[in-house]
């Protein structure tokens, strides 16, 4: 079993990359993209966040998330969008009964400042072209990328002439 410890603090900031299991593309088909979004709002209504930033790839996503002041819990939130998710979906259930869409664990990561923070906001916003799915940011239609050149965070060709630096990092 192992032995990792999750970093829980109150109104954290946090980067996090979940991935489906064993990385069906489930995510190529527009339909489950949006059930995607779906599953995100119910949770927001219920277990109040923000959705800072997001991309979503064939097999995975990468998201930041503030929690709100006096709040920890991202593992419960994950857990809701998860499930909320899998209902849609027609997939096979392992012995436990939990279907097969997701892996069971996810990576988080506590933002600590503010350049860490721009750090892994590139990442999210090159990951497509990392991945070979796009040529531009802008072209990837399941990300915030053309949200945070609406609010002047980056010009609209940003990552066309290759790998930035601040998103030269994995965390997949």
């Amino acid at each position: 079993m192992s032995d990792y410890r999750r970093v829980y603090i109150p109104g954290g900031c946090y980067f996090f990359t979940v991935v489906t299991y064993r990385r069906q593309p489930i995510f190529a088909d527009e339909r489950n993209v949006a059930w995607l979004r779906q599953a995100f709002k119910i949770v927001k209504a219920k277990r109040p966040f923000e959705l800072t930033a997001a991309v979503v790839l064939p097999d995975h996503l990468h998201s930041i998330w503030q929690l709100p002041d006096g709040d920890a819990d991202y593992s419960t939130r994950w857990q809701m969008v998860k499930t909320a998710f899998s209902r849609q979906l027609s997939a096979p259930v392992r012995s436990d009964g939990t279907k097969t869409v997701w892996q069971p664990r996810f990576f988080e990561h506590c933002i600590r400042d503010e350049a860490d923070f721009h750090r892994h906001l590139d990442y999210i916003h090159y990951n497509p072209l990392k991945h070979g799915l796009a040529d531009a940011p802008a072209s990837w239609p399941h990300s915030s990328f053309l949200h945070f050149v609406a609010r002047g965070w980056y010009p609209l060709n940003w990552g066309d002439g290759g790998i930035p630096a601040s998103a030269d990092f994995d965390r997949e």
